[in-house]
């Protein structure tokens, strides 16, 4: 079976693999093209309980997988590791935690680099135009699958987020919670900006062939100019500043230095048409599309909802998520809200994860309390073997004092 025609395709050991479309069941996304054959690639941790109704999905970001965090000793830490495991704030002693990797993605599940029945080749370009919400409607379709009736929770930071913020809109009852971390309610226009820009990066690199490399070198400049893009609007000045000042190395400014380091890696793991197709869904994305307004979509909401934002976010700042926050409060959803004041910039949900856990114990046990039959006991705890690569990540680069700002209801 060819999974994905994408090289840096990464086969792990405990990636599942579903098909939750056919030609009897297709999938038809936002755009009307129809997908007869839709694969998807999924982690999960923890246990289902007889009741399946402790299972949390992890929607992971635009470059994320399914790997987001460590199954056993040995294995590779993945990109939420502080956060998920046992002890953690999303304990695998207590919930079934669920990871999958987005439609449209390129670590297993169905995007571009799949092969297309009809053609028996690589989509390519001739992958159908698609949307959050198309990627969460895949998501439901796993979860039903899984035999899963109602998710306790759903989570994720930016394009997580999105697909958070979407899941409590499309479907209420079905979710509990749902955590929505550095993402708006809709994309901006310097976003999409943003987003044109590394477009067209990837676009004019003449080994991008209008789509159809598989097989060869692929729009690798392309790709690594457009990633040193988002990199920067990832970033803030204070932590730039601090990270790099003017220093030089090799004959070059050292924050250029990153950014040929963060570009030379992306192209060995990403491929440069999901990132065109995923980008284009982060233009897309307006949680009102299809209803009467924002706020008629935003109250269809019924789960309680944690909106979390970054005080240094350049790329989906502050004021979105108050934005969001004031409109769902005014149609009645119930809706804590918490900016952490990090100088990280967007990247602070990868990051500050000494900030974001106290944020998620506090909304974890308040939505989901702990059931009688299982003890309070330490919320964090570590494996020994992974405590070089969490203290590095736990500690702030910079010596900024943390803070956590609540915005009162």
């Amino acid at each position: 079976m060819v999974i994905t025609f994408f090289p840096g395709f990464k086969w792990r050991p405990q990636l599942k693999l579903v098909q939750i479309a056919s030609p009897e069941n297709p999938l038809i996304v936002t755009s009307g093209s129809c997908l007869n054959d839709v694969t998807v690639a999924y982690e999960t941790y923890g246990k289902l309980a007889e009741a399946c109704d402790n299972a949390i999905l992890v929607a992971h970001a635009l470059t994320g997988d399914t790997h987001a965090a460590a199954h056993e000793q040995y294995d590779e830490p993945g990109w939420w590791e502080a956060l998920i495991g046992p002890g953690r704030p999303l304990d695998t002693d207590r919930f079934f935690v669920i990871c999958a990797n987005v439609l449209g993605g390129c670590q297993g599940t169905t995007g571009p680099a799949s092969l297309n029945p009809a053609t028996s080749k690589p989509y390519g370009i001739n992958f159908p135009r698609i949307t959050i919400n198309d990627i969460v409607r895949v998501q439901k379709r796993l979860v039903d699958i899984l035999g899963i009736r109602q998710l306790a929770m759903v989570v994720g930071g930016s394009m997580g987020g999105m697909q958070a913020l979407e899941w409590a809109v499309c479907y209420p009852g079905f979710i509990k919670a749902a955590v929505v971390i550095a993402a708006p309610g809709y994309s901006a226009p310097q976003a999409i900006a943003y987003n044109r820009v590394g477009r067209q990066a990837i676009m004019l690199d003449p080994e991008w062939k209008n789509g159809n490399y598989y097989g060869g070198a692929g729009p690798e400049k392309g790709l690594a100019a457009a990633r040193a893009l988002g990199m920067i609007t990832y970033q803030s000045e204070i932590s730039m500043a601090y990270k790099f000042g003017r220093r030089t190395r090799k004959g070059q400014f050292e924050v250029e230095n990153y950014l040929d380091y963060q570009g030379a890696r992306i192209v060995k793991r990403f491929d440069a048409n999901s990132y065109l197709y995923l980008l284009r869904a982060l233009d897309l994305f307006d949680v009102s599309a299809g209803y009467a307004s924002y706020e008629a979509a935003l109250s269809r909401i019924d789960a309680q909802v944690l909106v979390v934002g970054v005080s240094s976010d350049i790329l989906y700042s502050p004021h979105q998520q108050q934005e969001l926050v004031e409109t769902m409060r005014r149609v009645g959803v119930r809706t804590d809200y918490t900016v952490i004041d990090s100088p990280h910039g967007h990247d602070g949900f990868l990051i500050d994860f000494h900030l974001l856990r106290p944020i998620l114990v506090k909304f974890i046990n308040k939505v989901l309390p702990v059931p009688s039959a299982l003890p309070l006991r330490q919320w964090i705890r570590f494996r020994a073997s992974s405590l070089a690569y969490l203290g590095a990540r736990l500690v702030p680069e910079i010596q900024y004092k943390p803070a956590v700002i609540d915005i009162p209801q």
